[in-house]
């Protein structure tokens, strides 16, 4: 019996060892391998927030860099307005545009011609007459024109006389006169230059190149390709008259 028991002990000594290393052994396996799992977990979570993140950060800042570009485009400076990719609008005279608003380059793209001319404060004795001569439907609704769009500064120029008998005569003497300032199709910068028929059945000589164009010798481009929703406006310093 000693001899057994004293074997039977010797067994447990040698074995409880053995099963407390396998014991730990498999702990310390399992809690390695959670810990690294779950570091993975999260390391795989945050590596993809972060790029969640850097990606609405980059996101963000193009939307904020393109918006503010498009507006600097928009807004007296050489950049594109994005309008099909064309020139923004040049000329020392688009200082006088407002810089947001629905007068502004991106407000006037919005609405036809006589409705945008009506939102910028260069153009209102224009409008006036416009809306004098009951020309406001018909501008607006044309397909694809130009505009020589006088300033103000430019009617101001008009003898007193002249206007008066203009504004007189709104179905006649003044409708030739602001129908001679339109041209059918919309012309870029580089069709600007050349001999256009008006609607008035007048003929306007445009001559010039890049951003310096002058009709019929006397009227020069202030503000040039102005876009509106159905026209391209060059605004110029001063009124065509009829010639004779």
């Amino acid at each position: 019996m000693k001899t057994t028991r004293r074997g039977l002990t010797a067994a447990l000594v040698l074995s409880l060892p053995l099963a407390l290393g396998a014991c730990g052994s498999s702990d310390s396996g399992s809690s390695s391998g959670t810990p690294s799992a779950a570091a993975s977990a999260a390391g795989g979570s945050s590596s993809g927030g972060s790029s969640s993140a850097g990606s609405s950060s980059t996101m963000g800042g193009m939307g904020s860099g393109s918006s503010s570009s498009g507006m600097s485009g928009m807004s007296h400076s050489g950049m594109s307005h994005d309008m099909g990719g064309a020139a923004a609008p040049f000329g020392s005279g688009c200082a006088a545009v407002p810089r947001s608003g629905k007068g502004s380059f991106s407000g006037m793209a919005q609405d036809p011609v006589a409705t945008a001319a009506s939102n910028n404060p260069a153009l209102s004795t224009l409008v006036t007459a416009v809306k004098k001569a009951g020309l406001v439907d018909t501008l607006n609704n044309a397909k694809d024109i130009t505009v020589l769009a006088p300033t103000n500064d430019a009617f101001a120029k008009v003898p007193k006389a002249t206007m008066d008998k203009a504004m007189g005569d709104p179905k006649g003497l003044l409708t030739t006169v602001l129908t001679g300032h339109v041209i059918p199709g919309k012309l870029s910068p580089e069709q600007l230059a050349g001999t256009h028929k008006t609607l008035s059945g007048s003929m306007v000589k445009i001559t010039g190149s890049g951003q310096s164009f002058t009709a019929d010798g006397t009227a020069k481009v202030v503000c040039g390709n102005v876009p509106t929703a159905n026209a391209t406006v060059y605004i110029i310093d001063s009124v065509l008259l009829p010639k004779g």
